[in-house]
């Protein structure tokens, strides 16, 4: 076989493998939404068999073999970038999965599933007794996944590097260490203004059928479009991609605040345009797929953050939500977007401001952490949270809820994966700041409803690259210089220090 077949096997391979992730991708965003109370126990069983089928397919020998025919070849090293970073990460990806057993990547889909089923009914009646035992059994499955991979210095690590390549532990607390003064240093300005936000523009009654019509039509004006995708609610807003021309979006609207549906729709949906505007041409294979899951984040809280809290965009929205609720017509632009940029302690993550996010995502990090270094017992989460809380905010939860069970994510035993969200936020900040050099008169264009012009640079210089750069070179070949903390400490220097008058 010529390296050249060898590399069209496993395209064709790994394409194939991808209709079955994308299946899997199916059954897990219908039980997060329209599955009957019943259907979890089989749908459990069913991410099970598709697992066991996933990782069969991603570690079978031929694989190594197909590999090892274009890694020696010549035709590898003439090769273009695509193909080139497809050989890389497919590398990096069976190397990564043929240490872990098969009986151990069915007992981690069955548990996350299970897992998930028992967070949803548990949250909302507080019950930590009936979920802690799916989340022991996620810990301990874990803890044994990081250990067959392998790891440098803790177990964490083989975590994190799941979701962003060579991310570790000691570069994360480097990072936090790097945020946290200027962050709490602004607070406390923020807070010896004296400005307080007008609190009832955002709180009161709104109704859930304004709420979808004004959501839907914030998304649409972005750029999301509804022949591609949907919104549905769910306990914890979630995206995903189904496939090229499938991605689809959840939110969950509050009667009582406006936010939480309006802002989780745009942050969803700056996931789902990434996934659109990813090379349909390169489907299933690694110059098709998202880059890391900061990256991912980064769009997110782009579209939500540097767009949809900034004065331009509410100058071309806010007439959206003035048709629907007397009191945002009744506030002045200004009051307006101070309100929704309000920043106060909060005990829930994805309705924390800017400011105080990144703090948040550090304590369950470091709870994390400490978990896999053996240094806290799974047990003990619910005290050690509201500890952190009320060290890192200043304020405590009233119940688990609010606590140590309001995020989905240890439930589907996604260990790892909250650090992304800062690095989401530091990647937004500096692609944000690239962009408005690039893009001539952006606040104006913004204001005047013109999204087009950012969302094609976004799709030219992020969604189109797939996985074709590590993060770091994308970054730097996109802006100028290697991704740094600078840009988002700057953004809310600058931003916050204008809306409260520092």
């Amino acid at each position: 076989m010529t390296a050249e077949d060898a590399y069209l096997w496993l395209v064709n391979h790994y394409r194939d493998t991808a209709y079955l992730c994308s299946t899997a991708e199916l059954a897990a965003w219908d039980q997060r939404t329209y599955i009957p109370i019943t259907g979890h126990a089989h749908r459990s069983r069913q991410m099970e068999s598709l697992a066991r089928l996933i990782h069969q397919r991603s570690t079978i020998l031929q694989i190594e073999d197909r590999l090892h025919d274009v890694e020696q070849s010549e035709y590898l090293k003439s090769a273009d970038v695509t193909i080139q970073a497809n050989i890389r990460m497919w590398r990096r990806e069976y190397d990564r999965l043929v240490k872990i057993p098969e009986r151990l990547a069915s007992e981690l889909a069955k548990a996350s599933s299970a897992g998930e089923a028992a967070w949803e009914a548990a949250v909302h009646s507080n019950d930590w007794k009936s979920f802690f035992p799916h989340l022991e059994k996620l810990v301990a499955l874990s803890m044994e996944k990081a250990d067959a991979i392998g790891y440098q210095h803790c177990p964490y690590d083989a975590l994190l590097d799941e979701y962003e390549v060579g991310l570790t532990a000691t570069a994360l607390s480097d990072m936090f260490l790097e945020l946290k003064k200027p962050l709490v240093e602004l607070q406390q300005k923020i807070r010896e203004s004296g400005i307080k936000p007008d609190k009832k523009i955002l709180n009161g009654r709104f109704s859930l059928a304004s709420q979808k019509e004004t959501c839907a039509s914030l998304v649409k004006a972005i750029g999301y479009s509804f022949d591609s995708g949907r919104i549905d609610e769910s306990v914890h807003p979630f995206s995903v991609g189904i496939g090229p021309g499938d991605a689809r979006i959840t939110t969950r609207y509050n009667e009582a605040f406006l936010g939480s549906g309006m802002f989780g729709c745009l942050h969803e949906a700056g996931h789902s345009l990434y996934e659109l505007g990813l090379p349909e041409a390169h489907f299933g294979t690694p110059a098709g797929m998202y880059l890391s899951v900061g990256f991912h984040e980064s769009q997110s809280r782009l579209w939500e953050n540097q767009v949809g809290r900034s004065m331009a965009f509410w100058k071309f929205a806010k007439p959206i939500l003035d048709a629907h609720y007397p009191g945002v017509k009744s506030a002045s632009l200004s009051d307006f977007v101070l309100a929704v940029n309000e920043v106060e302690p909060g005990l829930i993550r994805v309705e924390a401001d800017e400011v105080t996010y990144n703090l948040h995502v550090l304590l369950r990090f470091e709870l994390e952490l400490a978990i896999f270094n053996k240094e806290l017992k799974p047990v003990d989460l619910p005290d050690a949270w509201n500890e952190k809380m009320q060290h890192m905010l200043g304020i405590r939860p009233k119940t688990i809820r609010e606590g140590a069970m309001q995020d989905v994510h240890w439930s589907a035993g996604m260990f790892g994966y909250f650090p992304t969200y800062s690095l989401g936020n530091l990647y937004a900040a500096q692609l944000y700041a690239a962009a408005n050099e690039a893009i001539s008169d952006m606040d104006e264009r913004l204001s005047r409803g013109e999204f087009e012009p950012l969302l094609q640079w976004l799709r030219t210089n992020v969604h189109q690259k797939g996985q074709c750069y590590p993060p770091d070179q994308l970054i730097e070949m996109v802006c100028g210089e290697l991704p740094s903390s600078r840009y988002f400490v700057e953004y809310c220097q600058n931003k916050y220090s204008a809306l409260y008058q520092l």
